[in-house]
Parts: structure tokens; sequence; C-alpha cells
């Protein structure tokens, strides 16, 4: 096959990719490892602050596994509408992402 016209076929290549791109995080609700994200809820004990929880989330959790602790924080955090608040109650829900 012969490419006619390069400056065209350039183009269309970086708009096919760019489409894939684009799929891929609009409809990437699924892991790699093929599991469906779900929600879990833990309640907060005496002790526990978000560093943590997110410390073992990436332990534990597939989902969190090659996050960086900081990011889960954020995550955490924005998951549950805390904002800037880092304080955390006994006894508070607190709602976390699974696989």
């Amino acid at each position: 096959m012969r490419i006619v016209d390069k400056k065209k076929f350039n183009r269309m290549l970086i708009l096919v990719i760019g489409i894939l791109v684009f799929a891929s995080f609009a409809f990437g609700t699924t892991s790699v490892s093929g599991g469906k994200v779900e929600e879990k809820i833990i309640y907060i004990s005496s002790g526990d602050t978000l560093w943590s929880i997110a410390s073992e989330e990436k332990e534990n959790n597939l989902y969190y596994k090659n996050k960086d602790v900081r990011d889960i924080i954020g995550e955490i955090k924005s998951l549950n509408g805390l904002g800037n608040n880092t304080t955390l109650s006994v006894g508070q829900k607190i709602i976390l992402k699974s696989l």
C-alpha cells in the first residue's frame, strides 16, 4: 500500500489515536484486572487518619495498588466531600472504591 498524501494520512492517524485515547478515559470504568469498580464503606475507629486508611488500602485493595498514598487521600477526600478537612470522627462513614 502506498501513501499518496502524507499530511492527510498523519492527520487521520492523529485523529484515530485521539479518539481511542478519549474512549479509554471516558469508558474506563473497569480496572486493568477486569474487575468492576465498586464502593465499600468503612467506619472510622479511634486513631484512624486519612494517611493510615490510604496506606492500608494501597496494600490491601487492588483498586489503589499502583497509586501514591497522597493521590489516594485526595480521592478519598473528593469521594466523601471532605474538601480541605482532614479531621475524622470516630464512627464517621467513609466511602472507598474497591475491586
